[in-house]
């Protein structure tokens, strides 16, 4: 059981940053296994391109004061890739910051209020808008955040153009075993908790096919809660890829395309009117591009 709050900080930060690494190295091979005569097969292959943000501290700049500040500043990596032959815009960002939340914004988190509005928070996000109408587009991000109290959340949803019973049978599955092998997970919950979560209410409908979502996991073993969060990790990184190769060589058309950017921007229009990760990224001071990341880089509306 590790008890030092800082070292258990440590650990997670660590955690996060090595995932980013491997799906950053993972995503970058896919770039590369496009067959000739297959889709955009002419293109070169994408390369992710990391840029590092710090976050003012309260002594004066942006993000300081009404909108968070933090006397612990910290900050993240970008790493993004854009107009690759599979990725057309994917993210894979992480983030360690510290600070203060304003007054109003403490009464919404756990333990803020206690803390004097005190808080620490590290975590990865993830966003693919991918080329191909056929490839599943997908968000995950996992994190761990600290004020008088400390928990983890996080999840990841699958944003297909047209669903795929198959793909969608075959990831629920993925993060059902993932859960079923952790004892403080729960896999009807955190399906239920994500359906719920990602379901665009100005519109009437679902973002994509579901997934799973938790938050404020804290069971008393932080190791098992860690173990947890690992797992979603490594299960992201057995079956996303898994889906993106079934579908590397199927063709589409300008309809399917037309298609694709109408669902965008149902993407973009929840995450700049319900997302809880872009809220609290744009309220504690953090990079406006890291946060707005996930927005896709072309989309339309009605």
């Amino acid at each position: 059981m590790t008890d030092n709050l800082d070292e258990k900080k440590t650990l997670a930060a660590e955690w996060f940053a090595a995932l980013r690494d491997r799906i950053c190295a993972e995503f970058e091979r896919l770039e590369t296994e496009l067959a000739d005569g297959m889709p955009h097969a002419d293109l070169a292959p994408g390369k992710f391109e990391r840029t590092t943000w710090e976050r003012p501290d309260e002594s004066g700049g942006a993000g300081g004061g009404g909108q968070g500040g933090g006397g612990h500043g910290g900050g993240g990596t970008m790493a993004v890739m854009r107009g690759g032959r599979v990725f057309e815009k994917v993210g894979v960002n992480i983030s360690k910051v510290g600070g203060t939340f304003s007054d109003q914004f403490r009464k919404e988190i756990p333990g803020a209020a206690e803390s004097g509005g005190a808080f620490w928070a590290s975590g990865v996000s993830l966003v693919a808008h991918m080329r191909s109408p056929k490839v599943p587009a997908i968000h995950m991000n996992t994190r761990m955040i600290v004020t008088s109290k400390s928990w983890f959340g996080g999840g990841t949803d699958l944003n297909p153009m047209v669903e795929v019973p198959q793909d969608t049978a075959d990831f629920h599955a993925a993060l059902k075993r993932t859960c079923d092998a952790h004892a403080c997970a729960d896999y009807p919950r955190y399906k239920e908790w994500c359906d719920e979560y990602f379901f665009i209410k100005h519109r009437n409908q679902a973002r994509g096919v579901g997934g799973i979502f938790f938050d404020y996991l804290d069971s008393g073993d932080w190791d098992a809660d860690f173990a947890f969060v690992r797992g979603v990790g490594e299960c992201f990184l057995e079956i996303y890829p898994a889906l993106v190769r079934r579908h590397l060589g199927e063709t589409w058309t300008a309809e399917d395309r037309e298609w694709q950017l109408r669902k965008r921007g149902l993407y973009a229009e929840f995450n700049l009117v319900y997302d809880r990760g872009t809220r609290f990224g744009l309220m504690t001071g953090g990079n406006p591009e890291a946060v707005l990341m996930s927005l896709p880089p072309e989309a339309k509306w009605p």
